[in-house]
């Protein structure tokens, strides 16, 4: 067993405590500011982790467990059957004391926790995340970063007040396939970008079911969270990766925020505009466009869906060649050379992570920047949900990237943000 037995939190915050006159033979687990590290974790700290949303996602990311740098010490979930399945994960191995919890409170709010991994459904990233980067707690949370504009705002303010290290689950730039694509295009070995085509696939519209019985012990109410109240049917909540809550701009952005945020994700790092964005989105099927497109302010064209991939999700179109690339390390070039040519010590090397959820955590302890913070995550988030604006309104969305605003249609710009339901307010 890797830790002594932990007891409930009102009676012991820490792993290693006197009980009468028996001292726990266990490793003293606590938190880092505890060793005089100003609340940040050092080279000689375990760091005392929950994993927040322990659905169909966790399940690429629930490993970073036996990290022998990670202490796990919560697993929460508002469906038992995924909770139970988090918790048997860890008691194989070797975690039986990890607590579960359906309230993701329980964890943010735990002076013992230093970092928390949250994948839950989109519509609960950010408030999650603010929460726990307020309470000095470090956070891996998937993509989509955020549903809304504003809230990828206020994720950015957060990061930068409270000091917090934010990996956004982009782990697309931490493939070697993907950094040499954006480093081909960085350092113009194909010319000047023209266009890029980008394969996100399509979800099926969602359908409207009868209210169907909550399963028993299930939190359907929190699950909903800040989105509007709707009966429940399965489908509604399945995580399926082709369907399911996925399907329901109420908790997602469709296709644009599924695929879209690992695609436009890493045109953007190629592009060099982590800190900017597009111009105009056009919809599909606004005057005769064939698909959805959106462009930069210098004309580069993104056009989602393009019939011409020949066989790879991200296709960049330059002047002197093309690069294509993909999941299962696809490579390949126009000229063919320039995807095995080495780069020259003077070109911009981009970079190199070899893994999404080590380099979260080497940046814990180090404390410089991930390979994808809250600004990058922001950016790319934005571009999903003006995509998914422009899509649902049916009209072209000009955008400032600089203001961050709508421009011009007083009507989109209120989509920036969406309502919140009464009791699931944005945190401050």
């Amino acid at each position: 067993m890797k830790t002594g037995p932990l007891y409930t939190r009102r009676q012991v915050l820490k792993k290693g405590v006197m009980l009468g006159t028996s001292l726990l033979s266990a490793p003293l687990i606590v938190k880092a500011e505890t060793l005089g590290l100003n609340g940040r974790v050092g080279p000689n700290s375990r760091i005392n982790m929950g994993f927040i949303g322990t659905g169909s996602k966790m399940m690429s990311s629930i490993w970073v467990a036996d990290n022998k740098k990670v202490q796990p010490l919560y697993v929460c979930d508002v469906q038992p059957r995924n909770l139970k399945w988090a918790q048997d994960f860890m008691i194989e191995q070797d975690y039986p004391d990890v607590i579960p919890t359906q309230d993701f409170e329980d964890v943010v709010n735990d002076t013992s926790v230093d970092a928390v991994l949250i994948c839950t459904p989109d519509h609960w990233h950010a408030a999650i995340s603010l929460v726990a980067m307020r309470n000095g707690q470090d956070v891996y949370v998937e993509k989509p970063m955020t549903l809304t504009i504003a809230e990828g705002q206020a994720m950015v303010k957060a990061e930068k007040r409270y000091g917090s290290i934010v990996q956004v689950g982009s782990q697309q730039r931490s493939n070697d396939a993907f950094r040499k694509a954006a480093e081909i295009v960085r350092n113009g070995w194909i010319g000047e970008i023209k266009e890029v085509y980008a394969d996100l696939g399509a979800f099926p519209d969602p359908v409207l079911k009868p209210a169907e019985p909550i399963p028993e012990g299930f939190n359907y109410d929190k699950w909903l969270g800040p989105a509007p109240y709707e009966v429940y049917f399965e489908d509604r909540v399945d995580p399926y990766l082709n369907g399911g809550w996925r399907r329901f701009w109420d908790y997602g952005s469709r296709k644009n925020g599924d695929w879209g945020a690992h695609h436009f994700d890493i045109i953007q790092w190629a592009l060099g505009r982590d800190f900017t964005g597009p111009t105009l989105f056009i919809p599909k099927g606004y005057e005769g466009e064939k698909h959805m497109t959106y462009v930069y302010d210098d004309g580069v064209k993104v056009i989602k869906n393009h019939p011409e991939m020949k066989g790879h999700m991200i296709r960049f179109i330059g002047t002197e060649g093309e690069v294509l690339v993909s999941r299962g390390g696809k490579l390949k070039s126009t000229p063919k050379e320039l995807a095995s040519r080495p780069l020259n010590p003077s070109e911009l090397h981009l970079y190199r992570s070899g893994n999404h959820l080590q380099n979260w955590l080497d940046c814990i302890e180090t404390r410089k920047r991930p390979i994808c913070d809250t600004v990058i995550g922001h950016r790319t988030g934005t571009i999903c949900q003006l995509a998914g604006i422009a899509e649902r309104l049916g009209r072209p969305i000009r955008w400032d990237p600089e203001a961050e605003q709508i421009l011009d249609d007083p009507a989109a710009a209120r989509w920036q943000d969406r309502p919140r339901r009464a009791g699931y307010e944005l945190p401050a």
